[in-house]
């Protein structure tokens, strides 16, 4: 009888035991992340695609998975974020890869180069193209997993004291550009700054810029530039599709489980897809608002764009002559940019060049 007793006694203290180990082990898949962000909180665009990715996350995993937001200086500078991923000290951030290109030229590419791909061909690239394959490889060398995770569309071609007439007009031109776009900026006469968003309207207002670019009229508006500059250029020939990126510390992202790991990358892509419509939205009105206030729109003269072209492709050939990891990824890049282009010419840039002559 006590045999009896102490056996059905060890087989509910079992069934116990074994419905207690799920809250046990839910318990401890509770996770907690940190992301830097190379971006101010005022920019809801950029700065917002890191936020609609936490709150996927975090919707999607049921509030066990949190990811919390940090703005550019906040826990490092906002150009620190690659060493901070690298080296483990935050779990992930959101970034503008070109910013790094003074590491490698490669880290422009999973951004954007002048004269590259425009934000459907980019993403084109990335998701069925080589894109994802070549930049992970490239990546792995900075403990890095990258997802793509926003993109702003064409750019507007910065804010100038005075209107850029021809190709002269860019000799000894001080300009806040980019990343890699300032390095062909100098090779046609032009002197780059690489300036953070946040510190951008400061150096204008004094002077010690005479240009700056940024991304459109939405953010454009936001940060002021009109009132200290008022000649507005088109098109931004370094930055026709930039993309941003996701980077995720290599160890942190091993140890998810195949459950978090679809979440990271489902969130990536909603928030890469919701940046762009987001812009794409706004722009329109807010550019609007800045000509009815006065701002100047001008198109960038032929000389300036074809000087720019002719002095990108020449430096994209000697980069492939010294940058084997360059040489791999834009060789790939660069193929898949001409089958484009040769798409996109007859579809897309005739319906769109018809609907805009029209009056709507």
């Amino acid at each position: 009888m006590e045999r009896r007793k102490f056996l059905q006694n060890a087989g509910i203290a079992g069934i116990l035991a074994a419905g207690a180990a799920p809250a046990v082990v839910n318990a401890q898949q509770a996770i907690r992340w940190r992301l830097a962000s190379s971006f101010p909180k005022a920019l809801d665009t950029i700065y917002g695609a890191a936020e609609a990715f936490s709150k996927k996350v975090k919707d999607m995993s049921g509030g066990k998975f949190e990811i919390s937001v940090h703005a550019g200086g906040e826990l490092m500078p906002a150009f620190g974020v690659v060493d901070g991923v690298q080296q483990g000290t935050v779990e992930c951030a959101h970034t503008a890869p070109y910013y790094f290109f003074g590491k490698d030229e490669t880290f422009a590419i999973d951004c954007t180069i002048p004269f590259g791909l425009n934000s459907r061909q980019m993403t084109a690239w990335m998701y069925h193209g080589n894109g994802m394959k070549l930049m992970r490889e490239f990546y792995s060398q900075y403990n890095i997993v990258n997802f793509p995770m926003g993109n702003t569309g064409a750019q507007m071609g910065g804010w100038y004291r005075k209107p850029v007439k021809s190709l002269a007009d860019i000799k000894g031109l001080k300009m806040r550009i980019g990343g890699f776009g300032g390095r062909i900026l100098a090779g046609i006469g032009g002197v780059p700054q690489n300036i953070p968003g946040g510190e951008i309207y400061q150096a204008l207002e004094k002077g010690t810029i005479d240009a700056t670019e940024w991304v459109g009229p939405y953010d454009d508006q936001k940060l002021g530039f009109y009132k200290v500059a008022k000649h507005y250029a088109y098109p931004a020939w370094w930055e026709g599709g930039p993309q941003l990126t996701l980077y995720v510390n290599n160890k942190a992202y091993d140890s998810l489980s195949s459950e978090n790991k679809a979440i990271v990358e489902a969130a990536a892509a909603y928030a890469h897809v919701d940046m762009q419509a987001k812009y794409d939205a706004k722009n329109p009105q807010a550019l609007k608002e800045l000509v009815a206030g006065g701002t100047k729109l001008f198109r960038l003269p032929k000389d300036v764009m074809a000087g720019a072209f002719k002095f990108a492709e020449a430096h994209y050939a000697e980069l492939s002559a010294k940058n084997p990891h360059w040489k791999k990824v834009y060789a790939d890049y660069s193929a898949f940019r001409k089958e484009q282009n040769l798409w996109f010419r007859f579809a897309e840039a005739g319906f769109d060049s018809f609907m805009q002559a029209q009056k709507l």
